[in-house]
């Protein structure tokens, strides 16, 4: 793989910034002096088709998705100097699950309008016609001054109508929505399920349904004997937020919200931001 110093096309890659499984992600600068994070795919093998596809979709559906505001800007994706990258905006910040961990006053203190712009990128997916599939808080970044961003769109997939089961269980089972991990049918209602654990999270530093394994995940969602109300942990949260919260996490997806939009007028109702 390349190292800092290494030429992508006209891209000078300067520092790495993340490692996964499947890529690394890059501070570069192109020959103007403009910074850019690039995404590598580590597995570029002849027969690495998974990978690969899903590393392409991804970036198709980040073009796709982009509104200059709450998605991660996309610049371009292809072959750089032999390797395979997606080249995107670079944000100087943190994900919402490393800024949670930390207490840093810029998730804290901002937690209202935290919330909303999560929402509302989820809202632009939605509404160009995607699911994202893979909502959590560590899949959002923040920025010094409150910017966020979503990133990481390599499950997203187009909306189906009628909702549809998924071809293999991909994600993070603590995020996962029930229809999720029973391999039944599924529409956008489960991004908002996972928004609704991400809210949760945020707002009570606790998984509303923790687990070790999907099984685990699934049994306390479905029995619920051991789930606290958000306002158990936190008796700051205003009750009406406590309702959104508890709504995105309705076991049914009928019960859920249908369309993101509403979730957003509600959020900005109970929170008092405009």
């Amino acid at each position: 793989m390349p190292t800092s110093g290494d030429k992508l096309g006209p891209y000078t890659l300067h520092e790495l910034i993340n490692s996964g499984g499947q890529s690394e992600i890059w501070l570069a600068t192109d020959e103007a002096g403009q910074s850019f994070a690039v995404r590598l795919l580590l597995n570029d093998t002849l027969f690495a088709f998974t990978d690969k596809a899903r590393f392409s979709t991804g970036a198709e559906t980040l073009k796709a998705c982009q509104d200059g505001r709450y998605i991660i800007g996309y610049v371009d994706h292809g072959k750089f100097g032999g390797h395979r990258a997606l080249i995107m905006e670079y944000v100087e910040g943190a994900n919402l699950k490393l800024l949670l961990t930390a207490g840093d006053p810029v998730l804290t203190e901002n937690i209202a309008q935290v919330l909303i712009d999560f929402a509302s990128a989820l809202e632009v997916v939605h509404d160009r016609g995607y699911m994202h599939l893979d909502v959590k808080p560590e899949n959002v970044l923040l920025s010094r001054n409150g910017s966020l961003r979503l990133i990481d769109f390599d499950l997203a997939q187009p909306i189906p109508n009628p909702p549809r089961k998924l071809d293999k269980l991909s994600g993070t089972p603590a995020y996962m929505a029930p229809e999720q991990l029973l391999k039944q049918p599924v529409d956008q209602r489960a991004d908002v399920w996972a928004y609704g654990v991400s809210a949760y999270e945020l707002l009570t530093m606790k998984k509303p349904f923790p687990g070790e394994n999907a099984d685990e995940v699934l049994r306390r969602q479905l029995d619920r004997k051991d789930f606290i109300s958000p306002r158990e942990l936190n008796g700051d949260l205003p009750v009406e937020l406590q309702r959104i919260v508890l709504r995105c996490l309705e076991r049914e997806p009928e019960r859920r919200y249908p369309v993101t939009s509403v979730l957003v007028h509600e959020l900005k109702q109970a929170l008092y931001v405009n």
